[in-house]
């Protein structure tokens, strides 16, 4: 296990300095980067960070900042259509899922190995940006991977006492919205940030296996399912899947049929329960807020620096029968 120390907040955070990336349909999206100046940045690996469905790049800042001070540089940046990579209007623009992923994130990746040549590229993703890593091309040269909470939101692995209004918010209210306005106007309705019509869309409609949702962005683009099913397989690098007991999103079933589909990666799942470190809740969002920083960031730094799992830390590695 590595003995690196963990180097905690400093007085003066680091200050990330602003990117644009073009995409290879010509989208311009927007975000952040943590890079070191000094002599010895050539040895530092490079983490990518997916954010959680739309939900601004900007939350994830100070785990960001956690990581550059840990001897990482770190990416962070919005999906088309949200936050600073939203457009004027939405009167005209749609995107999907498959969008944030064959598009954006594989251009992300481009371009971490353009700036930052013969570095390895990690990537930490929360929620559906786990999910998002599947459909980029050049996700074949990750090196690491971790995950938060990861999933493609199939009602049916919702959390069982939930499951009812989550149902009723995200699979009526939400695609009914959506419907009359031609987006989804999260922001406004206090839950997300205002989406594309299309990601909304997509988990609207979810299904068990998310290629067989009828409509579905990737079934237009893709007929033939095998093109983007065989880019999930060829994920190479191992996974460590963090999940916590009381999140509703991040169910054990809604974890591991993602997980199924990244059948080229070593797939480790961690499932932690809020009381293992002395908190009454953890949930699906708050596990990058900086209040967890001495309690759980130390997972995906030892994670991402070594690829290995120590014996202290909480929780227990989910080991279901069948995975893929």
């Amino acid at each position: 296990m590595t003995t690196d120390p963990i180097q905690r907040a400093e007085q003066k955070p680091a200050e990330p300095e602003h990117i644009s990336i073009r995409t290879a349909d010509g989208f311009t999206i927007n975000g952040s980067m943590w890079r070191s100046p000094g002599p010895d940045s050539r040895d530092r690996p490079v983490v990518i960070i997916n954010a959680a469905n739309s939900v601004r790049c900007r939350y994830y800042s100070r785990f960001a900042s956690f990581l550059y001070r840990n001897g990482f540089d770190v990416i962070t940046y919005d999906y088309r259509g949200i936050g600073a990579s939203r457009p004027p209007s939405f009167k005209g623009f749609d995107a999907g899922w498959i969008d944030w992923g064959e598009l954006d994130f594989d251009a992300v990746i481009r371009f971490a190995l353009e700036t930052f040549p013969g570095r390895p590229i990690d990537v930490a993703a929360h929620s559906v940006g786990g999910f998002l890593v599947g459909f980029a091309e050049s996700s074949c040269l990750i090196r690491r991977i971790f995950t938060m909470g990861a999933q493609y939101a199939y009602w049916r692995d919702y959390a069982p006492g939930k499951r009812a209004g989550m149902f009723a918010k995200w699979h009526i209210a939400m695609p009914l919205a959506t419907l009359l306005l031609g987006y989804f106007p999260g922001k406004r309705l206090g839950w997300l940030e205002d989406t594309p019509g299309r990601v909304a869309r997509d988990w609207a409609r979810s299904r068990p296996r998310f290629e067989d949702v009828p409509g579905g962005s990737w079934a237009v683009r893709y007929p033939d399912k095998r093109v983007f099913l065989d880019r999930f397989e060829a994920v190479t690098a191992p996974t460590l899947a963090v999940s916590v007991t009381d999140d509703e999103f991040g169910t054990i079933p809604a974890v591991e049929r993602l997980l199924s589909y990244y059948t080229g990666s070593a797939r480790i799942h961690l499932r932690i329960p809020p009381e293992s470190i002395g908190e009454d809740s953890i949930g699906h969002f708050p596990f990058f807020n900086g209040k967890f920083e001495e309690k759980l960031w130390r997972i995906p730094l030892e994670w991402l620096r070594s690829g290995k799992i120590a014996e202290d830390w909480p929780g227990e590695i989910i080991t279901p029968e069948g995975r893929g």
